[in-house]
């Protein structure tokens, strides 16, 4: 493998529409650009990460997974909308950050919530804070509603079309799998 792709839901659920939007995103990421992945999920360093007032305030399993997200050649980012935003937890995650961590990171963005209303959610609230940050966030977003979902899993050909679409945006800053690169060769 040469470089990691990696997710964060940034819900506190569980189970989470948004883990599984951000593992599906990770997951074609890293079969198409032959990269690791990763999804952490918030909820999991939810005790650390609400009681520090900066990044050396963390436990050891939350500053190893903001770390890992640090350290990753690409991104997922999620958050379920509550009120017409992301979760405060997720945004306190990201004040913890140097505001140049993230400079030229590629981002793909994305959200859940139960209906459409929220979908702008990634234009107008995500994109803007990652551009704070200098984040490459990519031009599709993904946001998902309950009707994309049945049984805890993705079932809307439209929203799995526009996934694989954004996930597609990530080629400009990884090289293709070794497999498609020779595929394509042949084609």
């Amino acid at each position: 493998m040469n470089g990691k792709i990696v997710g964060l839901s940034g819900s506190l659920s569980r189970p989470s529409r948004t883990k599984v939007l951000v593992e599906a995103a990770v997951l074609r990421a890293a079969r198409r650009f032959g990269r690791e992945g990763e999804v952490i999920e918030l909820s999991s360093i939810q005790a650390s990460l609400g009681a520090a007032a900066r990044l050396a305030d963390l436990d050891e399993a939350a500053g190893a997974a903001v770390e890992t997200l640090l350290q990753a050649d690409g991104l997922v980012l999620a958050s379920p909308v509550y009120k017409g935003s992301y979760g405060g937890l997720f945004k306190h995650l990201l004040d913890l950050l140097d505001p140049l961590s993230l400079a030229g990171k590629p981002v793909l963005l994305g959200a859940t919530g139960g209906g459409s209303r929220h979908a702008l959610v990634i234009e107008h609230q995500l994109r803007p804070l990652l551009g704070f940050f200098e984040a490459q966030t990519l031009a599709t977003g993904i946001y998902a509603c309950d009707a994309d979902f049945r049984d805890g899993e993705l079932v809307s050909e439209a929203l799995i079309s526009r996934l694989d679409r954004a996930v597609g945006q990530f080629a400009p800053f990884f090289a293709p799998a070794p497999a498609l690169a020779a595929r394509a060769a042949i084609a």
